[in-house]
């Protein structure tokens, strides 16, 4: 597929809105323009894929007009659908806060007023703001004991403040099996019995009512998270 496979499509749903369209005006892969000459033009960039240079020369567009689009075609093949259904969400929201349009093209649709698929309208960005995922950050940073994690890393696991919490759970049992009183007080975990119940990362085992030993589990954690369990003692110890 060309990019001059998109022009044909988008012009005429742009014509049976009452634009007048032109191509390759002054660098615009398209320019629409009402009869009102005191209605900004609309522009389109074409591209067989979502890209960063679509999105570059869209922003640079704006320059020219504030009613911008973006068209790209429309998934053809089930790989294609799975990419975009996965990728969706985070486009859109892109779009959305560089105030750019996006259209879907179908180049070979049967029905020529399906063609495009009008997916975001450019307009004002107006962030809303997650009230829950914020208070969710916050209180993380501030259950987190030290700085346990190097930023940008992939493929090793996170050291969370509820794994903190399973660690010093775990560094209690160390010397043998205690009921979960005697847990939380000694880690210090008020949530000590939520995190033996739940069991998570298959650490903890329950041998009486209210009772629970390390598994192997449990044991290879405390010596893969030795100097954590220090750095988590000694912040302890500096607390108290």
């Amino acid at each position: 597929m060309k990019e001059s496979d998109l022009y044909l499509p988008v012009k005429r749903f742009l014509e049976a809105r009452g634009y007048a369209v032109k191509a390759e005006v002054k660098g615009c892969d398209v320019v629409a323009r009402l009869p009102d000459p005191d209605t900004p033009p609309l522009v389109v960039e074409l591209k067989t894929a979502f890209s960063l240079e679509l999105v570059l020369q869209g922003i640079s567009r704006q320059r020219l007009s504030d009613d911008v689009y973006l068209a790209v075609p429309t998934p053809d093949t089930p790989a294609k659908r799975r990419n975009w259904r996965g990728r969706r969400r985070a486009l859109l929201r892109l779009c959305r806060r560089l105030e750019l349009g996006l259209m879907l093209v179908d180049p070979v649709a049967a029905d020529a007023t399906r063609a495009v698929e009008i997916v975001v309208d450019p307009g004002p960005y107006k962030p809303r703001r997650d009230r829950k995922a914020h208070h969710r950050l916050a209180t993380e940073f501030a259950a987190r004991v030290g700085d346990p994690n190097l930023g940008g890393i992939t493929r090793r696991t996170i050291v969370t403040a509820y794994r903190q919490d399973a660690i010093r759970c775990a560094a209690a049992l160390a010397s043998g099996p205690l009921a979960v009183k005697a847990i939380r007080a000694g880690a210090r975990v008020e949530r000590a019995a939520d995190i033996l119940q739940k069991n998570h990362y298959g650490w903890f085992e329950r041998i009486a009512r209210g009772t629970y030993r390390l598994t192997e589990a449990g044991e290879a954690s405390l010596r893969a998270h030795s100097e954590q369990v220090e750095q988590l003692k000694a912040a302890e110890d500096t607390a108290a």
